[in-house]
């Protein structure tokens, strides 16, 4: 019996400044597409078509359209950055085709050509500030890498932090993959923030927590316990290169590989049966994973691969996996998803601190968000906010 095979584009950046991101959402990808095909009650094979812009913002756009054009596939799994999402999709606008994106971004988007499997505002920053603010004050130093992530987030939190009648002592931007950090940090030291907003990526990031790191052992009123480094987009795909630098800091993501529930043991087994023992598992490779799994589900179940058809199996079911119950939004195309905090921990970890107690419904435009909820948490530390 021939079977039909369908082509997947899987577009991430694995040389570069953000390769290790890049690296790590491929592989989850690909470990989704593996088990698809070995699995029988799927009456069809993927096929990865694989593109790598390494980190150049003027290669997405060609490489997605010689995807989409010469491979004869609908669908396209990736991007890491919002500037390259936003690169690629006109190209996916034109071949009438879906983006399924699986970063954590900024909101202020629902495209109709795109699957958000990653989180949005509501899911990533309101969470770490609703846990933040109470315990640590309000008055912040925000630095990010200059283009749309950390424009956006940092504009975010400057309206979280006034609607909690907090301040902002500084708001600092390097270029992406600039490690030169000196002056902020002593912006830094002479500012004294009670906690520090990290919207760097890559070597920028781990540059910064380094020359933070060694601030804290200057002076201890700079250690995580006092003046934490707090982030949305930290994973654990890159403690190996943070090291020590990170133990102590915070940040958010909608996976973490020590959640203790039955499907993420089973799906870190697997992972480590097919990647080593040693591979560590971060939320860019299970919501990558996710989106390619989401899609085969949805060809078994419409019968092929066309868009629409879809779009609207994963926009009208639930779906339970190792980043617990997922569901598609069908208004927005965001993913209801369950925030985490985590805190690194020596050995490459990060130590759970707090969970919200279900998945939060995606709210891309912060247009159901309440600041005064924010706020009574700020003044009552005790009340539980997230969502």
């Amino acid at each position: 019996m021939t079977t039909r095979t369908y082509p997947v584009g899987i577009l991430y950046s694995t040389s570069g400044p953000y390769a290790a991101l890049g690296s790590d959402a491929l592989d989850g990808a690909l470990m989704a597409l593996a088990e698809i095909n070995e699995d029988d009650s799927f009456p069809f094979s993927l096929r990865a078509e694989v593109g790598d812009p390494e980190g150049s913002i003027e290669r997405y756009a060609p490489i997605a359209d010689t995807l989409l054009r010469s491979r004869d596939l609908r669908h396209l799994v990736g991007c890491i950055t919002s500037w390259s999402r936003k690169e690629v999709i006109p190209v996916i606008e034109k071949r009438g085709s879906l983006l399924w994106y699986p970063c954590p971004y900024e909101g202020f988007e629902a495209n109709d050509h795109v699957i958000y499997t990653g989180a949005c505002p509501n899911q990533h920053i309101v969470p770490l500030f609703a846990h933040v603010l109470p315990r640590y004050g309000v008055n912040a130093y925000l630095v990010g890498s200059n283009y749309i992530w950390g424009w956006e987030t940092n504009r975010i939190a400057r309206e979280l932090l006034a609607d909690c009648n907090g301040s902002v002592l500084g708001d600092r931007y390097l270029p992406i993959g600039s490690v030169d950090v000196e002056r902020i940090i002593e912006e830094i030291r002479q500012k004294k923030p009670d906690f520090v907003l990290n919207n760097l990526i890559g070597p920028s990031s781990y540059a910064f927590l380094a020359a933070y790191h060694q601030l804290g052992l200057d002076d201890p009123d700079f250690l995580p316990a006092r003046r934490p480094v707090v982030s949305c987009n930290v994973t654990e795909a890159e403690l190996d290169m943070i090291g020590e630098a990170g133990i102590g800091h915070l940040s958010t993501a909608i996976y973490f590989e020590s959640l203790d529930t039955a499907a993420n043991r089973a799906f870190l087994a697997r992972t480590r049966q097919r990647l080593g023992q040693a591979r560590r598992v971060s939320s860019f490779f299970a919501s990558s994973w996710l989106s390619v799994r989401l899609l085969a589900e949805a060809i078994r179940e419409a019968g092929s691969d066309e868009p629409e058809a879809v779009q609207a199996f994963v926009t009208s079911r639930s779906f339970s996996g190792p980043l617990g119950e997922v569901q598609v939004d069908r208004r927005t195309n965001h993913t209801a998803l369950t925030p985490h905090l985590g805190r690194i921990a020596a050995g490459g970890r990060f130590e759970i601190v707090e969970s919200a107690p279900s998945a939060v419904s995606p709210d891309p435009y912060l247009v159901d968000f309440n600041p005064a909820e924010l706020s009574a948490r700020v003044m009552r530390p005790n009340l539980r906010v997230i969502s």
